[in-house]
C-alpha cells in the first residue's frame, strides 16, 4: 500500500482527452504536427518548452520493425491508459499520479537531451504505467481475445523489449528506460510494507470486532443483492435498499457507479463505510422494470 492516498480528481480523463485532441491536429497534416510537437533538444533550448510534455501525444505508428495505423496506436494508447491509469490514480490519488506522470515524462525527455536524441510517442502509456500497474495488480489478467494473459507477463515482455532496444535499437530506448526507472523508483519510495504484529496477550479492541463484523456483513449482503437481481425479486430488492439506508453515514463522498465493484479482491468497497449507499444506489439503478398485473372482472351475463 501507499504511505498516504490523496483524493481522485479523474485526472485521467484530461489525459485521454489530449491525446484525441493531439491526434485530430496529427491527422490533419503529419509532418507539420509531428515537427511541432516532438521532442527535439535544439528546439527546446531555443524556447520550444512544450515539446518536453507534447512529444508522448503523437502516435509514432511503428512498433521497432513493425509499422502501425496512427489510429490503431490512438485506440490500443486509449484502452491501456483507461484500464491502467483510472485504476492507479483511484488507489493513489491525483497528485500522486500527476507527479509520478510528470517526473516519468520529464525525466525520459532530460535523457533524451543528454543523449542528444529526438521523442515521439506515448511511453509513458507503454511502460511506466504498465510497470507500476502490474506491481499494484499482479493477478489481474488481459483478454487477447479469449486467451487470457497475466498483466506482470505484459510488463516483463515490455521491459524485455525495451532492454533488447537499449542495446540495438536507438538511444531513444536509453531515455525511456531511465524516465520508466525514475517514475517506478517514485512509486517504491511512497509504497510501505504493512505488517501486523499482535503482542502476546493481544485481545481484539471492540472497533476491530466491529470493522471485521462490518465487513463479513456487507459480503453477505453483496450475495443477497446479486441474488436479488438475478432473480428480479422485487421484494427482496426493496428489503435490501431499506437495510442499506438505514446504515448510510452522512457526508461520506462515494464513488461514481461504475467503480463500485465490491466482489474486487481489494476489498476496499465492503470495507469503506459509503457500502450502504453505494449498495443501495446500485440496486436502484440495476433493478429490473416492474410489471404490473392487471384482472379483469368480467360480469356474468
Amino acid at each position: 500500500m501507499f504511505r498516504n492516498r490523496g483524493e481522485n480528481l479523474r485526472a485521467i480523463y484530461l489525459l485521454l482527452f489530449l491525446n484525441i485532441a493531439f491526434f485530430l491536429l496529427q491527422y490533419q497534416d503529419p509532418a507539420k504536427f509531428v515537427k511541432l510537437f516532438s521532442f527535439d533538444w535544439q528546439q527546446f533550448a531555443a524556447g520550444d518548452f512544450w515539446r518536453a510534455f507534447t512529444y508522448q501525444f503523437m502516435q509514432a505508428g511503428h512498433v521497432g520493425l513493425i509499422t502501425i495505423p496512427p489510429v490503431v496506436t490512438l485506440f490500443l494508447n486509449l484502452v491501456l491508459l483507461t484500464l491502467m491509469g483510472l485504476s492507479v490514480e483511484e488507489e493513489w490519488g491525483t497528485s500522486h499520479f500527476l507527479t509520478f506522470y510528470f517526473i516519468s515524462t520529464l525525466t525520459t525527455a532530460a535523457a533524451a537531451a543528454w543523449l542528444g536524441t529526438p521523442l515521439l510517442g506515448s511511453f509513458f502509456i507503454n511502460f511506466t504505467l504498465l510497470f507500476v500497474y502490474a506491481t499494484l495488480y499482479r493477478d489481474q489478467r488481459f483478454y487477447l481475445l479469449i486467451i487470457p494473459i497475466r498483466v506482470t507477463f505484459l510488463a516483463w515482455l515490455a521491459l524485455g523489449a525495451l532492454v533488447v532496444g537499449v542495446f540495438f535499437g536507438g538511444r531513444a530506448n536509453l531515455a525511456v528506460l531511465i524516465g520508466a526507472v525514475a517514475g517506478y523508483a517514485y512509486c517504491l519510495s511512497q509504497r510501505v510494507r504493512v505488517v501486523m504484529v499482535k503482542p502476546p496477550g493481544y485481545k481484539p479492541q471492540p472497533e476491530d470486532e466491529s470493522s471485521m463484523n462490518a465487513m463479513a456483513r456487507n459480503l453477505a449482503r453483496v450475495s443477497a443483492m446479486k441474488k436479488a437481481l438475478s432473480t428480479g425479486s422485487q421484494t427482496d430488492i426493496d428489503r435490501l435498499i431499506n437495510a442499506a439506508e438505514r446504515e448510510i453515514v452522512r457526508g461520506v463522498n462515494i464513488c461514481a457507479p461504475v467503480d463500485f465493484k465490491p466482489e474486487n479482491p481489494d476489498r476496499y468497497c465492503v470495507r469503506c463505510e459509503g457500502f450502504p449507499e453505494c449498495t443501495a444506489r446500485n440496486l436502484r439503478l440495476n433493478r429490473p422494470a416492474r410489471v404490473e398485473v392487471t384482472t379483469e372482472v368480467v360480469p356474468e351475463t
